[in-house]
């Protein structure tokens, strides 16, 4: 089982209670200085997705889409990419999401896409080994047994994602992962075909 500090992560469950499923929700693109990002900050259209590495249609999503979006849009520059954290679910969901957002952001900025990637990729294997799941993804980005230990008990690090999870239910009102944002304006929430986010895109002017 995952050591963390359980107090801290009280709150986290408040919002962790949204749903991994479409609900209505809102979502905002203004940037954040705690974003994560991919593609250029100048690009004419920008595409928030709010997700959970604990979200299984994240994981579908990211598996299924993600590759073929960052090809067309992030990778030749025409789409300016942020990801926002979420904790979404209960128990496993909520568990592996927390720490997998501290170990990536552990990871640092060029490495967080990495662990996030293998985190969707291994994720039904998190929930049912959590910390040897995440601990091997960890180490495949050069962490050691140790410093993996120190970062998902890192009380700072703990409220850092907390304060993140709130402003992004209290003040974007997302309730739902995955929530797509593009140009300011939010999408339902849920699972989106390449096709339904080209559409989404050309109506934003890209």
């Amino acid at each position: 089982m995952l050591r963390m500090k359980v107090a801290l992560l009280l709150a986290l469950t408040v919002f962790g209670a949204a749903a991994c499923s479409p609900k209505a929700g809102g979502g905002g693109s203004a940037n954040l200085k705690d974003d994560m990002d991919l593609g250029s900050a100048a690009a004419k259209v920008s595409v928030v997705e709010y997700a959970s590495v604990g979200c299984p249609i994240c994981a579908k999503w990211q598996k299924e889409v993600f590759p073929a979006f960052k090809a067309k849009y992030i990778d030749t520059g025409k789409v300016h990419y942020v990801f926002r954290e979420m904790l979404v679910g209960q128990g496993p969901e909520i568990a592996v999401a927390a720490s997998g957002f501290l170990v990536a952001r552990c990871a640092g900025p060029g490495k967080y896409f990495a662990v996030t990637d293998a985190i969707f990729k291994d994720q039904e294997q998190a929930f049912q080994a959590p910390r040897e799941t995440l601990l091997d993804v960890a180490k495949s980005v050069g962490m050691t047994e140790d410093q993996f230990n120190k970062c998902i008990n890192d009380e700072k690090a703990i409220q850092g994602l907390n304060d993140r999870v709130e402003h992004h239910s209290r003040d974007d009102h997302v309730n739902s992962t995955p929530t797509f944002v593009i140009n300011g304006k939010g999408m339902e929430p849920g699972y989106h075909s390449l096709d339904e986010i080209d559409a989404a895109i050309k109506a934003a002017g890209g």
